[in-house]
């Protein structure tokens, strides 16, 4: 008789039904991503910057590629100009562009109006735009899917995959023989062809912004050129590899996940609410995390939840009066009540003020969570989180990547905990 393969479970058919679309999608972008970053690391040569905004939980996401590009995951990467302007957009936009800016723009699957209209306004003074979703800007893709968590993902894979790839045209514009530091993320780099290039002093304020937006100084880059198609697979391969890593985590995690957010959701039935928190990129998906519970999408109810990571007025003053290993542990003093629910977001496992603020919960008889990268870290090690899940990898942008997936496909449990 023959085996009966098993039933996979609701988490891992959620975690895996991304991998197939998400994978198309990069299959029919690789090519014009690798344009664009091209063009993106010519206009920071020039002197230009990322400027980034999103409303509401896509907020978020300006958030997470501002930290990215300006504190690089590799050690020894040049720090570049980003800002979140999310707040006010529109009049940050209007005050602040130069003709060599990149503006970027992220809102929910059916776009949204009012981006589009600060997006034109950048793309009027000369800066090079991009439309995550949208119709008219210089980069601008539709939505993979209608689901928000979906698209959300994408573009989270797709504004890692720009910061990456800039850096590896400034590796191979700027080096004699050696590709550095990028020589793991892209191997096939060919020593430099053409000299550095530095932007004239008259070229930061051309006289007509829309005639000259391409800075002139790097050789071309035709579509049959070694280097377009080998970056192009590259970005392929990225994703593959990033579908590999969600297929691993719904085999080796989907009871842990399912787990995890069962005991989520017995507490908030009691009243409690998630108490989350992260550094650097972690700190943008654990505001990311409480939005979707505090703003879900269109038939999902809401679910209390605090981010402290949010409040930079907080975060310093505790960093500078005491020290950054109680920035979350103070917070939590604060507002911890015994129904709550703490949840870290950590790629390493191993920061010193979730380990503090962990321990705390524990003390307080919170639930504890954590989503955890490399082998899970001393979280794991010293057992300071009743339901860890650990994403099994020792690269960042992979890493959340897929913890993005995984915090999503909890926030779906929550709304049908027992389907």
């Amino acid at each position: 008789m023959p085996a009966v393969a098993p039933i996979r479970s609701r988490t891992a058919r959620l975690l895996l039904e991304r991998n197939a679309a998400y994978e198309d999608f990069f299959a029919r972008q690789a090519g014009r991503l690798a344009l664009a970053c091209r063009e993106m690391a010519q206009r920071f040569l020039a002197g230009g910057r990322l400027l980034a905004f999103g409303h509401g939980v896509y907020a978020t996401d300006a958030q997470h590629v501002s930290v990215e590009f300006v504190h690089p995951v590799i050690v020894g990467k040049r720090a570049l100009p980003a800002l979140d302007l999310s707040m006010l957009p529109a009049a940050a936009v209007e005050t602040l562009v130069r003709p060599w800016d990149i503006v970027m723009g992220f809102g929910p699957p059916e776009g949204d109006s009012e981006i589009g209209r600060v997006l034109a306004s950048a793309c009027h003074k000369g800066a090079m735009t991009f439309a995550l979703p949208g119709a008219d800007a210089d980069y601008a893709v539709e939505s993979v899917s209608s689901n928000p968590f979906h698209h959300q993902e994408v573009i989270e894979i797709l504004y890692h995959t720009l910061w990456e790839t800039v850096h590896v045209f400034f590796e191979h514009q700027e080096i004699s023989s050696d590709p550095g530091q990028a020589d793991f993320l892209y191997p096939f780099l060919a020593p430099a062809v053409a000299p550095p290039f530095r932007a004239p002093m008259s070229a930061l304020e051309p006289a007509s912004p829309r005639e000259q937006r391409m800075p002139a100084g790097m050789p071309a880059l035709p579509a049959e050129s070694r280097l377009y198609q080998e970056v192009a697979a590259s970005i392929r391969a990225k994703v593959s590899d990033d579908a590999r890593l969600r297929a691993r985590v719904a085999e080796e995690e989907s009871a842990a996940i399912t787990r995890a957010a069962a005991a989520i959701s017995a507490r908030v039935r009691a009243g409690g609410k998630l108490i989350i928190f992260g550094n650097g990129g972690s700190a943008t998906d654990a505001n990311d995390f409480a939005l979707d519970c505090l703003l879900p999408p269109p038939g999902f109810r809401p679910v209390p939840a605090i981010s402290l990571s949010g409040e930079p007025a907080i975060l310093s003053a505790l960093a500078n009066d005491i020290g950054p290993e109680v920035i979350f542990l103070r917070q939590l003093i604060a507002h911890a009540q015994p129904p709550d629910v703490a949840v870290a977001i950590s790629t390493s496992g191993g920061s010193r003020n979730l380990l503090a603020a962990l321990e705390e919960a524990s003390r307080r008889n919170l639930l504890t969570v954590a989503l955890l990268g490399y082998d899970g870290g001393e979280i794991l090690r010293r057992g300071l989180a009743d339901h860890p899940i650990v994403v099994r990898s020792d690269y960042i942008p992979r890493i959340q990547e897929v913890q993005a997936s995984i915090y999503h496909v909890i926030r779906e449990l929550l709304e049908c905990p027992d389907a």
